[in-house]
């Protein structure tokens, strides 16, 4: 018998405890009448947020010309608003060469790009050098890598970099990963964005893609179709670039098209 009355007065108090917490937590209707921003002890701990703009940025290409770009004209030309290039059986690329923009050196920037490709690989090379003694409009540096097969398609990727073997290419950050770029051979890897395999998605295949590219200091942001791929922290003091030229890849390999439009620029003071 006292085992019962403890049992109901156990629930009784259980249940008063309910209610009082029923009382205390406004309903749902309640928050969604409360204005905008407010919240947790009214003053809000969210502000109100929007889809990204182009304020501040500036179109580098004029869709009719290459004005303020250079590259080797057997590849590049502008067709229908838009920066082409292209290889052929008869048009071969022998080694990786550029489209370089002539308009200005990038230090700390935003750029947003559209690219459609068909096949083999291409990039935008950015904070990068040019190697005359290697050859006319070849370049080394950051790059932002794209590829048909998606294999590395938004890898923080360097052109002619500091990879072990030197003097070749090296992917500073794969996709998916935020990495911290040291004095090598090892890089840290600080987290991680999301599954490698499932990010390869974020690409359009044979379609318009938008590669947004965000430089401050030595951390690079890649953003493709607003999903962020692949972040490096470029702590290597050697080989860390602040600044450099901006161009487009014309890769080796089977012949292919690669397109590019609405190329949006804007520098960070």
């Amino acid at each position: 018998m006292r085992s019962s009355t403890l049992f109901r007065c156990a629930l009784l108090s259980a249940s008063a405890f309910v209610l009082a917490l029923f009382v205390a937590i406004p309903s749902r209707a309640a928050f969604q009448q409360m204005p905008a921003g407010q919240g947790r002890g009214g003053g809000g701990i969210y502000p109100q947020t929007e889809p990204d703009d182009n304020a501040g940025f500036i179109p580098i290409f004029d869709g009719k010309t290459l004005s303020g770009w250079d590259g080797d004209p057997r590849y590049w030309r502008v067709e229908n608003g838009e920066i082409v290039g292209e290889t052929t059986s008869e048009v071969v690329v022998k080694e990786n060469n550029f489209l370089i923009w002539r308009g200005g050196t990038l230090k700390d920037f935003e750029l947003k790009v559209e690219f459609r490709m068909n096949g083999t690989n291409s990039g935008i090379q950015y904070r990068s050098s040019e190697l005359p003694s290697t050859g006319k409009w070849v370049l080394k540096g950051y790059q932002a890598d794209m590829d048909f097969t998606e294999g590395y398609v938004g890898n923080v990727h360097e052109e002619r970099g500091r990879a072990p073997t030197g003097g070749g290419h090296v992917v500073l950050s794969k996709r998916g990963q935020v990495t911290r770029v040291v004095d090598g051979p090892k890089y840290k890897v600080v987290g991680t964005i999301g599954d490698s395999t499932l990010l390869r998605g974020a690409m359009n295949v044979n379609g318009w893609n938008q590669y947004h590219i965000i430089a401050r200091g030595p951390v690079l942001m890649q953003f493709m179709n607003g999903q962020l791929m692949a972040v490096a922290l470029d702590e290597d003091s050697q080989h860390f670039a602040a600044e450099g030229v901006l161009g487009f890849q014309m890769h080796v390999g089977p012949p292919f098209k690669i397109e590019f439009r609405n190329v949006l620029y804007k520098k960070i003071q």
